[in-house]
């Protein structure tokens, strides 16, 4: 077995600081080392990377039950493993039961794929693993990711040797450490980005995944690198986004975004104000990293974001300290990008730079199969170059595709439920995993989210509003509630499954979270009537051309209520 790093951050080529003798937040560049929570206290035990050798040769071989518990509940999402939520447990026990008690003996695998990006024979291995070890479930999710259920620990070995066989990997796909970087699954091909973030994402991948450098960090570390004329990637919301942009002298690089995030404390990124040459994005990505890893809070979990460290100290003194003390040198300051161009979320058919087009579909909420995902592979190879992308709002791309194939293809995706031109209510629609899975969730996503927008289909034909509508199951926002035009967090609604509302969230050119208004919960089944009220009332009282979003800002409460 590997030796695990000692605590506290690896030799550096700055200054030591000097320790306090105030325990503080548990930032390791103030000398308080000592770990402050029992998460901290399984990583000084062991890095999580070192978890697979384990898995290999023991668990793997002995079963479930010779799982160490620290291993099983913390350093196996090193690898992308959770355990699954036992079935049967409603989402009122959900925060009353102890961990092994929801724990079921079968795990969610992510995988990970950087930017989304997929070849054909990649997209095959996940739909064959998903099909033969996972009972035929996989989700697309928010994160490009894609996660399998039903995993047995026996069968691990084998998923990797076959993933990993075709150049992808599920190392950090969980854990506190820099997850699945995100992309525009266009990149390289789309008319008109502004630059190519496809070497950038590679290389700085290349240099995060599986360095023990990073592999303990405060919190879980989101990464976003994009040239993407919508900025589809979301660089609002993540710790660290470099945003294509051109600057005074028509230079082309990237616009450095830190510390955004959601969960139960959302804060939107803040601009360092400085201009990244693409040559230079991988160091200055390290750099932000090692400053989150040695300053970050690990006293408490709820405060360990590099959101709350960016909030307490502020722009100037967060580039300062990245520039003297981590870079050796001063970034140039650079220009803001301009405002994004159109719905961020890549569904139809458009125009690529080398005159064929790619085409966008939408999947049920990210629910799919591995059945599903081989007739996928089967249609890009057919119709396209065979290569498939995934979005960030749990879509599908495939790219590459002449003229005269457009047409079938899209006949043939339709034919399979997978819509091009979806209804404004699928097309805007997203639900995170949920209590099917989840241990933390507290009620039904997937299934209700599509039966809410086939309801609002039937109720609302005409409706032709872009809206998005985001389904959690629980407070900690993977569906992104509070950026939604109308979001939905889980919760126990007289004593069953329903959800509080928020309103009026959006990113992009008037970025705001949600409204939350007091006391407002809905039961499920009260869902499509109170959806369906509120956006009748849009309809009337809406100015023209007037957003969902901006008129909830400013509708009296009696038309949200």
């Amino acid at each position: 077995m590997a030796e695990a790093m000692p605590p506290g951050p690896p030799p550096a080529d700055r200054p030591a600081r000097p320790p306090r003798r105030t325990a503080g937040q548990g930032q390791w560049a103030l000398g308080h080392l000592e770990p402050h929570n029992p998460n901290e206290r399984t990583k000084k035990d062991d890095d999580g990377l070192n978890v697979r050798q384990r898995i290999e040769t023991i668990y793997s071989k002995a079963g479930f039950a010779s799982i160490d518990g620290a291993d099983l509940r913390g350093r196996m999402r090193w690898w992308g493993l959770y355990t699954q939520r036992r079935p049967g447990i409603d989402g009122g026990r959900t925060a009353i039961l102890e961990p092994e008690e929801l724990d079921d003996e079968y795990f969610m695998l992510r995988i990970r794929i950087p930017g989304g990006q997929l070849t054909n024979t990649q997209l095959r291995t996940i739909a064959t693993v998903a099909t033969e070890f996972g009972r035929d479930v996989a989700d697309i999710t928010d994160r490009q990711n894609i996660q399998l259920h039903w995993i047995r620990i026996e069968d691990v070995p084998e998923i990797w040797e076959r993933i990993e066989g075709v150049g992808l990997s599920t190392t950090e796909a969980c854990g506190d450490t820099p997850r699945n970087m995100l992309g525009c699954p266009l990149a390289g091909v789309d008319a008109d980005e502004i630059i190519d973030g496809t070497d950038v994402l590679r290389r700085t991948n290349a240099l995060a995944e599986g360095n023990k450098e990073f592999s303990n960090l405060p919190r879980k570390y989101k990464t976003a690198i994009s040239g993407c004329p919508v900025y589809c990637i979301g660089h609002e919301i993540n710790d660290i986004s470099f945003v294509g942009v051109t600057n005074d002298e028509g230079v082309t690089g990237y616009d450095l975004w830190v510390g955004g995030g959601l969960s139960t404390n959302p804060i939107f990124a803040k601009r360092l104000g400085v201009f990244v040459e693409p040559e230079d994005v991988p160091e200055v990505w390290a750099g932000v990293t090692r400053v989150f890893r040695d300053y970050g809070y690990r006293k408490s979990r709820t405060r360990a974001r590099l959101k709350f460290l960016v909030a307490d100290w502020g722009v100037e003194k967060f580039r300062e300290v990245l520039e003297k003390d981590y870079l050796g040198h001063a970034l140039t300051d650079g220009p803001a990008p301009p405002p994004p161009a159109g719905v961020r979320d890549h569904v139809g058919v458009r125009r690529q730079k080398d005159g064929r087009s790619y085409v966008g579909f939408a999947l049920r909420s990210g629910r799919t199969s591995g059945t599903q995902l081989t007739e996928i592979a089967d249609l890009a190879q057919q119709f396209g170059s065979g290569h498939v992308a995934l979005t960030v709002e749990q879509k599908c791309v495939i790219r590459d595709v002449s003229d005269e194939h457009v047409e079938a293809l899209v006949g043939e995706l339709e034919a399979r439920d997978l819509q091009v031109r979806p209804s404004v209510f699928r097309r805007g629609t997203m639900a995170c995993t949920g209590i099917e899975f989840c241990k933390l969730a507290i009620v039904e996503t997937k299934v209700r989210s599509v039966d809410l927008y086939e309801e609002l289909d039937r109720r609302l034909p005409g409706f032709d509003t872009p809206i998005t509508i985001n389904l959690n199951g629980c407070p900690n926002s993977c569906a992104r509630f509070q950026t939604a035009d109308i979001g939905l967090k889980g919760s126990i609604v007289d004593d069953g499954e329903g959800f509080q509302v928020h309103l009026g969230g959006s990113i992009g050119i008037d970025p705001a979270f949600g409204r939350k208004l007091r006391g407002l919960k809905v039961t499920a089944e009260q869902l499509p009537d109170y959806i369906e009220r509120i956006l009748r009332n849009y309809v009337g009282d809406r100015a023209d051309a007037e957003s969902f979003a901006t008129w909830v800002r400013r509708a009296d409460e009696t038309l949200i209520q």
